[in-house]
This record gives C-alpha cells, structure tokens and sequence, in this order.
C-alpha cells in the first residue's frame, strides 16, 4: 500500500479533497482506505476507516492536562506518537493500494513536531509522498503566492517526502487568476514581473528575497488545480502518485 499524506493549512480544504478523492479511486475500481490524523476535528467530511479519535480524545486531553484547545493540539500531537503501535497495527489488517491520510488542520502540528516524523516513519516513509494544498485565497497576490510556496518547503525540507503542489478550490477562482498562479508557478520570472510591478513597500522587498531563495532550491516547477466541489484535477492527482511510486506504470488497473 502507497500513503499519500494531504497537508495544507486550515481551511485548504484537506479533507473534502480526501472525500473526493477516495470517490475518484472507487468510481475507477481502485482500492483505498482513509485515515484520519486530526484529533480535533469535529467532523469529518468522509467516513474515516481509521480515525484516530478512537484512542485520542482532544475534550479528554484538555481535562486531563488542563490545557486550552491550541496546548491540548501539541500533546495530542505527541500522544499520537505513543499511540502509533495501535495504528499501525489496524492498518496492518488492510489490503489496499492507497491510504489517504487527512492530517491536522493546523499545519504546524504536523509539519513542525518531532512526532510526526515518528508516524512518517512507523507508517513506511518510502511509501510516502505529499500532497500539498495550497489556499488560492492565500495565493491572489505574489506575496501571499510565495508564503505558500514556502510552507510547501518546510513540509517537505521537514519530512522529507516526494511532494505533489495543488492549488485547492479552484472553482472559486476565475480564469484568469488561475492561469496567473500557474504561471507565477511554472514561470519564475512572470512572478518576479509582477513583484516589480507592485508598490515598493517592505512587505515586497521581502517576499522578492524570498522568492529567490525558493527559486534557487527549485522549488517552483508545476502545481495543479484541483476542486473537490467540481471534482476536477483528481485523476491528475492520481497520475502524480502513479509517477513518484512507479515511474508513470498504472500498476493498480493493470
């Protein structure tokens, strides 16, 4: 079994994406099971085959430490390390091609935390890749563009995952933002362009020093639409994993 992890801040849209992703594998007779790492999510948009709240309760963790919600998130985060044996020990009875994780909807949990290094690895880290949701409402502007790319590294400097970029809830987006994104993403220089031509404030200066630092560890390259609502862009997701786990073979309908 291959995990695709799907990392993105809160709101990107992580896991209607996973809902409909796993509809997209269904549909086209690819088996794969879902697998919930967010301790704090009050719902789900998916019917999870594991979820981790059957061992970490966030309510529990905040009565029994006596934390807020944002402290009761860290040791939870923690606590799904100690607790990874029971994971990986349900996951073991299955026999699928995919795992699709939903991961926390604060990204720093699970980017930043030593413990999720441990669930990468206990759950097969070369078997793994990323994919990361980038916010479109976040990316309109070349300084918000570039705040996500650069999330998109630390993810993937921190796990060090093969990684799949894709700009999340596409459909709210008109034409032409889209085609600017992708440009600014495939075509460094058509985002240098246009960081010139906005007002030369310290916020641009800044994001133009980033911007090349990002450039320079080729960062930038592609990115795909996708939209969970309008159900585009999953079968690009799937040929990005067919590429990272088997060199472009359609291994599971063969």
């Amino acid at each position: 079994m291959r995990n695709i992890y799907f990392v993105g801040t809160a709101g990107s849209g992580k896991s209607t994406l996973v809902k409909a992703f796993k509809q997209w594998l269904d549909d086209n007779g690819i088996d794969a099971i879902t697998l919930n790492l967010d301790p704090g999510a009050d719902r789900l948009a998916y019917r999870a085959d594991i979820d981790i709240r059957e061992w970490i309760s966030l309510g529990e963790v905040m009565d029994e430490y006596s934390l807020g919600p944002n402290g009761a998130q860290v040791v939870a985060a923690d606590l799904m390390a100690m607790n990874i044996h029971k994971l990986t020990s349900v996951l073991a009875g299955y026999k699928t091609n995919y795992v699709l994780i939903d991961t926390p909807g604060q990204l720093e949990l699970f980017a930043f935390r030593e413990s999720s290094n441990m669930i990468v690895n206990a759950l097969g880290k070369d078997r793994s890749m990323i994919a990361y949701l980038s916010d479109p409402m976040l990316c309109k502007k070349p300084n918000g563009f570039v705040s996500s790319m650069m999330l998109s590294a630390l993810v993937q400097f921190r796990l060090q995952l093969p990684m799949m970029n894709l700009l999340s809830k596409s459909d709210v987006l008109s034409e032409e933002e889209f085609q600017r994104m992708v440009d600014w993403f495939e075509t460094p220089d058509a985002l240098y362009g246009d960081f010139l031509d906005e007002d030369s404030n310290p916020q641009t200066v800044v994001g133009m020093e980033l911007f090349k630092a990002l450039e320079n560890t080729g960062t930038f390259g592609g990115i795909k639409g996708v939209s969970a609502e309008e159900e585009t862009g999953l079968d690009e997701i799937y040929a990005s994993a067919q590429l990272t786990f088997f060199g472009g073979e359609d291994a599971e309908r063969n």
